[in-house]
């Protein structure tokens, strides 16, 4: 397969400012992980309040790729108006509403419906975060950086999540939501700081002066079918699809597997998933560097071989304490496979067609499976191995 080559933007100059941004879009990511992480500890709960089984609470992940899916749509077209700034704001309002119509435990199709807001806002704001970082100096350090942010927040989830839901004997699992609201706040307060110079709308080029509106359309489309075109967005998106099908199946639905499979105890099982996502965070900063200075593509695969026999303990052990040890240790070997995701895409996609391409391989990952058992999972990370070995060669190995 015949590889892209790609003029990378002129790294911006390490400036305060900067700096700012940065810790903007570690924050926003931080946002997203409490939510995301938080799920798999209130499952129980929510099936509890709204007297529903696991096929309705599959809903709720259908309501998310939905919201991916709608910002793929979109993203090409509202990018010809919409300046960097502009998108951030967006995606952290719409976060800000998901939480807000959460906190007061509406209907079920509502609250699935939110669903739907925090993924498109999730998409909006960490599609240009992540085409932000990627541009700047040392930028698998800062993307490594970000993505660790998120697994921070997917740490924090279940302490929190569970500690609310499981407090007194009529515990108001959905005051939770307070928590993620007042930290998209101040998500919100630091996009608008950090990036109030692109807070504006795309004026039209000289030659969009006649017809802006029929240019512009014309180059949404252009950048939509240049995207589609190029074989590495489909792998890439392959790839983000099986890992995050992993990922997802791992963290998402261990407290549900570990109380109804093992007999173990809700309350204490729903602090589980922080040793999955707290291997994560460690993951992503510890082995940031190592996985840049030894090979990309050989050591995603080492860690994905080590991440199906973590697996396959899991799976075969029935002892609570060993499986709980080696889901931490999952979390921390597949730590690196995001930001090495995006560190790759950002060499292999070509500057005017990043945004979108991230956002095409967005809705790939979100539209994983949320039922999956443990041999499917198995199957998952080898088929995540596979499609990370098809990616073109010469832009794994940096300079």
């Amino acid at each position: 397969m015949e590889s892209l080559q790609v003029d990378n933007p002129q790294p911006e100059p390490q400036t305060p400012r900067l700096l700012l941004k940065l810790i903007s879009a570690g924050f926003a990511f931080f946002v997203a992980g409490v939510n995301d992480g938080s799920l798999g500890s209130l499952i129980p709960y929510i099936r509890e309040a709204y007297h529903i089984d696991t096929n309705m609470v599959a809903i709720v992940y259908g309501t998310t790729f939905c919201g991916w899916f709608f910002a793929a749509l979109s993203n090409s077209h509202l990018s010809q108006y919409l300046d960097l700034g502009v998108f951030l704001v967006m995606g952290a309002t719409l976060q800000v509403l998901a939480h807000a119509l959460r906190t007061w435990l509406p209907p079920f199709p509502l609250f699935a419906v939110t669903f739907f807001f925090a993924s498109l806002g999730q998409a909006y704001q960490d599609t240009y975060a992540n085409t932000f970082v990627a541009s700047v100096k040392a930028a698998h350090r800062w993307l490594g950086f970000i993505h660790a942010m998120y697994m921070a927040g997917c740490l924090a989830g279940p302490f929190i999540s569970t500690g609310v839901a499981s407090a007194g004997a009529r515990s108001r699992w959905e005051l939770f939501y307070t928590a993620p609201l007042g930290l998209g706040v101040i998500n919100f307060a630091l996009v608008v700081f950090a990036f109030r110079e692109s807070l504006a709308f795309k004026r039209p080029t000289q030659g969009e002066m006649e017809s802006p509106q029929e240019a512009r359309q014309k180059g949404a489309m252009q950048e939509i079918q240049k995207t589609l075109a190029q074989p590495s967005v489909w792998i890439l998106s392959l790839y983000f699809f099986f890992f995050l099908g992993a990922v997802i199946t791992a963290g998402g639905w261990i407290v549900e597997y570990l109380v109804h499979v093992r007999n173990g105890d809700l309350n204490d099982m729903g602090y589980v998933p922080a040793g999955f996502y707290g291997g994560g965070f460690l993951g992503r900063l510890i082995l940031a560097e190592p996985t840049y200075r030894w090979g990309e593509r050989r050591m995603v695969f080492i860690y994905v071989l080590l991440c199906v026999g973590l697996e396959l303990v899991f799976w075969l052990v029935p002892n609570i304490i060993t499986e709980a040890v080696a889901i931490s240790l999952l979390g921390f070997f597949s730590g690196p496979f995001f930001a090495t995701g995006i560190s790759v895409a950002s060499k292999l996609f070509t500057v005017d067609i990043r945004s979108s391409a991230l956002a095409v391989t967005g809705i790939m990952a979100a539209k994983v499976g949320v039922s999956v058992l443990q041999p499917m999972l198995v199957g998952l990370l080898g088929a995540t191995g596979v499609s990370w070995l098809m990616l073109p060669k010469s832009r794994l190995h940096h300079d």
